[in-house]
């Protein structure tokens, strides 16, 4: 594949557009969880205006009254000319995709396709809450593989759990965080390769969540599994959600690789229902016109990235971390602070500041904390300030 490159897009940064007062009168998740004095690094939302074209699309859309159903192929087209141009894939079939409400329900309707109630789906810990609370709710046994000391996927760990899982004769499907969250790793074409040839000798169905695929920094480069030798079973998850900050606005895409075209083949038509029409049109302006303002974006959190880095080195130097490669999450071993196994709870008790709090990760989660870096570098100063006068 050949790769487009990062252009510098002329663009400001947009994390550096908005001032904490204006951000508190958002009426989100993020804002509207925790008192006014606590100032929020926790959920997936980022402290940015939208990037124009997109606000452009809604707003004509709402002006034409266009409010009903989802429909068409846009989407679709949007997401396999973005793949093209920026992974140098163009494997991604139009006729093999469905649009979904979100990445998650995407991610339960696949599981869905690929495995039935009781059967095994391994996740690779510590990894999105989500994964744990959706697959338990839809009724599937979730198997940890963990990540290596790494921070990366340990194959052999892998091997085992995908033997372990189908040594019964049943079925099982392997849920992929790709680029990985909390941790940032964007796994190499090397080991996605490696995955897709386990997946094959045991019979494991391979379930690709890559919304984050949009929001690889300088340094490393997003492999879609899809595009791998082996990985043409698979079944992917693809959003414009997190990279331009749509997550109210609900749209995913799911797509098939060429030998699983069957499978989507039998995802139940109401399932097209449930995505926003809106959340469709906004997501296709973002892929199509929003790549100068995700350009702007990704070197805004690149800085903000060696910012947090000097700020732990001078503040909390005892707190060791990864610089992700992707996302704009990061991932805090905080266990050298003597706060026990939930940091979080006292960074935001004693210094009112939110972090995730790493035990929803599952195991190797304990003493860890996933902070937010799409704000701007004001607030992840503040929030490094706050983090160390909580240990006061």
């Amino acid at each position: 594949m050949t790769r487009i490159a990062h252009d510098p897009s002329g663009e400001p940064n947009p994390l550096r557009a908005l001032t904490l007062a204006g951000l508190r009168r958002r009426t989100s998740m993020k804002w509207r969880t925790y008192p006014d004095d606590v100032l929020p690094l926790w959920v997936a939302e980022m402290d940015v205006p939208l990037a124009e074209p997109v606000v452009r699309a809604v707003t004509d859309a709402l002006a034409l009254g266009d409010t009903g159903y989802p429909a068409g192929t846009a989407y679709a087209q949007a997401v396999a000319a973005f793949a093209e141009k920026r992974w140098g894939w163009d494997g991604l079939a139009v006729e093999r995709t469905a649009i979904v409400p979100d990445v998650m329900l995407g991610v339960v309707e696949m599981v869905k396709l690929v495995s039935g109630p009781g059967d095994p789906v391994i996740v690779n810990p510590p990894v999105y809450p989500p994964f744990f609370q959706f697959l338990t709710h839809l009724d599937r046994r979730v198997t940890e593989a963990p990540l290596g000391v790494d921070g990366r996927l340990d194959l052999d760990v892998l091997e085992e759990t995908f033997r372990a899982s189908v040594a019964g004769g049943g079925r099982a499907a392997y849920l992929l965080c790709s680029p990985h969250n909390p941790t940032g790793t964007v796994h190499t074409a090397a080991e996605l390769s490696a995955v897709a040839a386990l997946a094959d000798r045991y019979g494991v169905r391979v379930v690709a969540d890559e919304i984050h695929a949009p929001l690889v920094l300088p340094g490393a480069d997003f492999v879609p599994y899809l595009s791998v030798p082996g990985g043409e079973r698979g079944l992917s998850l693809m959003s414009a959600s997190k990279a331009w900050n749509l997550a109210g606005l609900k749209a995913a895409l799911a797509v098939a690789g060429p030998e699983a075209a069957a499978d989507l083949a039998r995802l139940p038509e109401e399932v097209g229902h449930g995505p926003s029409h809106v959340g469709v049109i906004a997501h296709t302006a973002a892929l199509r016109d929003g790549i100068p303002w995700l350009d702007a974006l990704l070197a805004g959190l690149d800085d903000n990235r060696r910012l947090l880095a000097d700020l732990l080195a001078a503040r909390l130097p005892a707190i060791a971390h990864r610089p992700a490669e992707a996302t704009y999450l990061t991932w805090l071993d905080c266990r050298a602070l003597g706060l026990g196994d939930d940091p979080a709870a006292a960074f935001l008790h004693r210094g009112r500041v939110a972090l995730n709090s790493g035990l929803r990760f599952g195991t190797g989660g304990a003493g860890h904390v996933r902070l937010n870096l799409a704000t701007s570098p004001e607030i992840v100063e503040e929030a490094v300030r706050r983090m160390a006068a909580a240990l006061d």
